[in-house]
């Protein structure tokens, strides 16, 4: 807004000294270029040395009208010409200055720019699972469902959905048989309903499955081993109403096989040391 006021003013300045002063000018375009070359120039020169003035648009406005003047007073006084006043100089003076009254009338009374809509504040929504924890049991695989928590995030006023809800946790997994290693695939929650029924995710959300990390040296888990898995999966909707989900069901898939440890001897012997 402040290198427009210069360009106004300048444009000012030029229209107005073929009204004050009718000879001794150059024509409209030279006027109009002297005043933009004391407006802008002069302008930046003052802005550089530090003397600029900071209350408003007005006293921006009233500086670059004086500086846009020196130029145009310094060529009446000492290079004038005696060139005829040019009817058609007149015509684009009088055309120019309704459009300059227009513009600034536009500026000062047409609408105000509305500010830029700020982002609304998000906020995570956590619920509590009650218990927190629960004990896993499944064949010769047993474990525990540790830390266990439902969180969404939400826009703060509106509580509109921005990240759907999520259960977390840690599920801690051991091989509890003496001669059988196991090899852990893949899991999946259900969550059942007051009636017994698993719930149903919302569409375009996908099934609350998961893949088992590799665990230890490899993806076996050998007798008294432990395998720790994180769990971050869809929770429905639904299911954070009062009294509609019931329970939460794992199912996981694993394969045992024939745990074998054998010993070989072999005879060696030892030479003389050198």
């Amino acid at each position: 807004m402040t290198f427009l006021t210069w360009i106004l003013a300048g444009v000012l300045a030029g229209l107005l000294a073929g009204w004050a002063v009718k000879r001794g000018g150059f024509g409209l375009r030279w006027d109009i270029t002297l005043g933009l070359v004391g407006s802008i120039g002069g302008s930046w020169i003052l802005r550089s040395l530090g003397f600029y003035p900071s209350a408003g648009i007005v006293a921006t406005a009233v500086v670059a009208l004086i500086l846009a003047i020196i130029p145009i007073g310094v060529q009446r006084k000492f290079w004038a010409t005696e060139r005829p006043l040019d009817k058609k100089d007149a015509f684009w003076r009088w055309g120019l200055g309704v459009g300059l009254v227009a513009l600034v009338a536009w500026m000062i009374f047409g609408p105000v720019s509305q500010p830029a809509a700020v982002a609304a504040a998000i906020e995570e929504r956590t619920y509590a699972v009650t218990p927190a924890s629960v004990k896993v049991q499944a064949g010769i695989v047993t474990g525990e469902v540790t830390e266990m928590k439902v969180a969404e995030r939400v826009e703060k006023g509106s509580d509109r959905i921005v990240t759907a809800a999520k259960l977390t946790g840690m599920l801690r997994l051991k091989n509890t048989s003496a001669n059988q290693t196991v090899r852990l695939l893949e899991g999946r929650l259900r969550y059942i309903d007051a009636q017994g029924q698993p719930m149903k995710l919302e569409d375009a959300r996908t099934e609350p499955s998961f893949k088992f990390a590799a665990y230890g040296s490899s993806e076996r888990l050998d007798p008294g081993q432990e395998a720790i898995q994180s769990l971050d999966v869809e929770f429905p909707a639904e299911a954070l109403k009062p009294k509609n989900l019931k329970g939460i069901r794992l199912e996981f898939a694993y394969i045992p096989s024939p745990y074998r440890e054998e010993t070989v001897n072999f005879s060696v012997s030892i030479g003389a040391g050198k």
